[in-house]
């Protein structure tokens, strides 16, 4: 057990907590399947604040109805989505608590990100939106929300070869039946095991074969 000041990081790393915190930090991301890099993302936005809202985006994973930029329409496939918000929900909460992150700490809800205008029905415009950006969505994404008159962070600004995990890589290893476990943290591999998950993605998968 951390101390209350100390959190780790995807890398197993002991980070101290800034004292001078925000009240309420807002983030965001699809977090088909949570991996370590997102959990580097989530802890990196509870270090910033008391209580962190973590919002899951394309919460439907229906395509046909999401407006969403151009940019991104590659997310919005099928094999892409093979998670239902409910399992995201899960992992990212038992993977917090893996994190040493108490259930107060933190809230998990839908983030609407194709649909401003139904955003205020789950987040707080009274709070900071921590994100981070890898490319041409993140920066577009940085503009919506900025739009909407928000106090938004940018925690970092990092190039695509920068990234060293993505869900697709983790979508693509449980497709090819390779081993994945290194990638994400403990608490969701067995999840994805104890529920038979690498099914639902390789089912999603063959219905575009």
């Amino acid at each position: 057990m951390l101390c209350g000041h100390c959190l780790r990081n995807a890398q197993g790393r002991t980070v101290i907590k800034d004292m001078r915190k925000d009240s309420i930090g807002v983030i965001h991301g699809r977090f088909q399947g949570l991996h370590n890099g997102h959990m580097e993302y989530l802890l990196a936005g509870k270090s910033r604040c008391e209580h962190l809202v973590i919002g899951i985006t394309n919460y439907l994973c229906n395509s046909k109805n999401a407006k969403i930029s151009k940019i991104d329409t590659h997310r919005l496939t099928e094999e892409a989505n093979p998670f239902t918000y409910y399992e995201r929900m899960e992992m990212i909460r038992y993977a917090m608590h893996e994190y040493d992150v108490s259930d107060s700490e933190f809230s998990i809800v839908p983030f609407p990100i194709e649909q401003t205008d139904l955003l205020f029905n789950f987040v707080p415009r009274k709070a900071v939106y921590y994100m981070t950006i890898y490319d041409d969505w993140g920066r577009e994404k940085l503009q919506l929300l900025t739009n909407l008159e928000l106090n938004v962070k940018v925690m970092w600004e990092r190039t695509e070869a920068e990234k060293p995990i993505s869900g697709t890589l983790i979508r693509k290893k449980i497709l090819n039946g390779e081993d994945y476990k290194q990638f994400v943290p403990e608490s969701v591999y067995n999840y994805i095991n104890a529920h038979g998950l690498e099914s639902v993605i390789k089912n999603a998968e063959h219905k575009n074969d």
